[in-house]
């Protein structure tokens, strides 16, 4: 493909893409067939932690996967932790791929605590990652977005899981009042801002016993998938979406509506 072809396409910038099951990658194969550059960013450290472990080969078998739709795609690893690190990871994927034009932000700290046993550094963490990180990179994305008027796109998936898991729900109902801001702070530029809550969605987290006991709660009678989610993400990020801005958008087949 020619330079030209290249530059016309959208960038976007996805983080929380670590693994093949996540919502990040679903939805970066979800843009990457609808014609995005992607880039995707990840933390092996955050990962090493968890029970699924970290697998940095991973990370360049989805980019291959990306760059077989004829796209570029650029895996990004970002501790956002850092306070540093959204604004140079920003930086890198404009310089190598070009300004972005959407940022969506899928990443999350998630360790279960309650009011009693939750550490003064974990609460801290969690706002580091989930709170001050997602302000810093639609900082950063602001700062450098240079698209067409009524193009700019953010998008943020949030939760509202609180009880024994306070520092998780916590930092990202923080999350929700920084994008709704955003919607309004940034609207002159021609971004808009949304906010996407997805419910339980398993994407190897979930014992059997919990998928079933969740799936009962949703009226739909199943759990969500990150195709769901990565379906209304694109549709918020095409020209279509255009028109919603500062909302929270519920995309859980009905969860916990008393069924």
């Amino acid at each position: 493909m020619d330079n030209d072809a290249r530059s016309a396409r959208p960038v976007v910038f996805i983080t929380g893409a670590s693994r093949p099951n996540t919502i990040g990658a679903a939805i970066a194969r979800n843009l990457a067939s609808l014609g995005f550059d992607v880039a995707f960013g990840y933390w092996d450290g955050y990962d090493a932690e968890m029970p699924w472990g970290a697998h940095p080969a991973q990370h360049e078998a989805l980019a291959a996967e990306l760059r077989a739709f004829d796209v570029r795609a650029l895996p990004v690893s970002v501790d956002l932790s850092d306070a540093e690190a959204p604004a140079a990871a920003i930086a890198r994927v404009r310089a190598e791929l070009g300004p972005i034009r959407a940022l969506v932000m899928s990443h999350a700290h998630s360790v279960d605590s309650g009011i009693l046993d939750t550490s003064v550094e974990a609460f801290d963490r969690h706002f580091a990652v989930n709170t001050r990180g997602s302000w810093l990179l639609i900082r950063a994305f602001a700062e450098q977005y240079e698209g067409p008027a009524g193009f700019g796109r953010i998008v943020a998936l949030t939760s509202d899981h609180t009880a024994h898991n306070v520092p998780y729900g916590a930092s990202k109902g923080a999350l929700d009042r920084i994008v709704k801001a955003a919607a309004v702070e940034l609207a002159h530029l021609g971004i808009t801002a949304n906010l996407v809550n997805p419910g339980p969605i398993d994407t190897g987290w979930m014992t059997p016993e919990l998928a079933q006991q969740l799936a009962a709660e949703t009226a739909l009678g199943r759990l969500g998938t990150p195709q769901d989610t990565a379906d209304l993400v694109a549709f918020l990020l095409l020209p279509a979406g255009g028109w919603v801005n500062g909302q929270l958008l519920h995309s859980n087949g009905g969860f916990n509506l008393g069924v």
